[in-house]
């Protein structure tokens, strides 16, 4: 809950789900990158606990058993539920589920909880009966498998992650911090979001529609790298910057450099240039009482036309109301 700074902050409750044979990193994830979310008087936001069925010990994959504190009692009251990937077991095998551990699903479901998985979690979803109808993904690797014992599911393993409303998959292993990430900005905002993947030290942003995986290897940075581009663009998202001033200040034909940006981010030019300027814009309407035409013209939009259009797709609401939910209280 988003309250003014001068408020007690009652934290988001959020249960984490180990099954056997969880993944290590996934089942660590949601603990390490909610547990930094604060309010600016650093206020906390989230609590994160753990939870098996019959309160464990459960196996990892990282070598090593979990003994979670609580058992499947813990979803009765979580505001959110999130369910690791595992490597092993019927989900996977066969797309069943223990029949308590869907019921306890189920039930968080239909109180109005949050549900979200990470990686082939979506495996366990899917045999709840939770992703049926819906658009979800899991780890690329496991699409065809997924495709098979699920074909209720709109699956789609070509992005990072999917926000269906009280439903979001992820794909694998790193995605689950885009998607932790993701939900943060949603309940409170691009400042708070940004804050703590700075605690995390990884990206503040990846578009949930970036491609998880890229084909051609990765160059060199030191032979065909565009960050130092990508940086000079990112100072100046004031100005129009056409796809040829990008290729120019890289020393590379456009062609060349399209080609070497797409490997190396996942998107081409101009989408990472929209994502750029729609991030700024989000936190010029946080942080600053500059009006929207003001903002249209430093994120680089132009026009405020060109603004609402953009956001709206992006974000799901107008620039306005955004500002209302999320501008920062002095």
């Amino acid at each position: 809950m988003r309250n003014n700074r001068a408020m007690v902050v009652v934290p988001h409750r959020i249960a984490v789900l180990a099954l056997d044979q969880v993944v290590g990193l996934d089942l660590g994830t949601p603990s390490q990158v909610f547990g930094t979310a604060r309010t600016g008087d650093f206020q906390q936001l989230y609590t994160v606990d753990a939870c098996a069925p019959g309160g464990g010990p459960v196996r990892s994959t990282a070598g090593f058993q979990v003994v979670p504190d609580h058992g499947l009692e813990l979803l009765d009251t979580a505001d959110s539920v999130i369910v690791p990937g595992i490597h092993g077991g019927p989900p996977l095998a066969d797309g069943t589920l223990a029949p308590e551990v869907a019921a306890a699903l189920r039930a968080a479901h239909e109180r109005g909880a949050r549900i979200m998985s990470i990686c082939t979690g979506a495996f366990v979803l899917a045999a709840a009966g939770l992703l049926d109808g819906l658009r979800a993904t899991t780890h690329w690797a496991y699409a065809d498998r997924f495709r098979r014992l699920h074909p209720a599911v709109d699956l789609d393993p070509d992005v990072l992650f999917i926000d269906s409303g009280r439903v979001l998959t992820s794909a694998g292993v790193a995605a689950g911090l885009d998607l932790c990430l993701h939900v943060i900005r949603t309940d409170h905002g691009s400042e708070v979001a940004n804050r703590s993947a700075r605690r995390c030290v990884v990206p503040p942003w990846r578009d949930g529609g970036q491609a998880q995986y890229i084909e051609r290897p990765v160059p060199r940075a030191a032979e065909t790298g565009t960050a130092a581009t990508r940086q000079w663009a990112r100072q100046r998202l004031h100005e129009p910057v056409a796809l040829r001033d990008l290729a120019a200040h890289a020393r590379m034909s456009v062609r060349t450099f399209t080609r070497h940006f797409r490997s190396e981010t996942g998107l081409s030019p101009a989408q990472w240039l929209l994502q750029q300027r729609t991030e700024h814009a989000r936190l010029l309407l946080e942080t600053t009482d500059l009006s929207v035409d003001q903002i249209a013209r430093h994120a680089g939009f132009g026009t405020t036309a060109a603004l609402r259009q953009h956001f709206h797709q992006r974000v799901g609401v107008a620039p306005t109301a955004y500002r209302r939910t999320f501008h920062r209280v002095s």
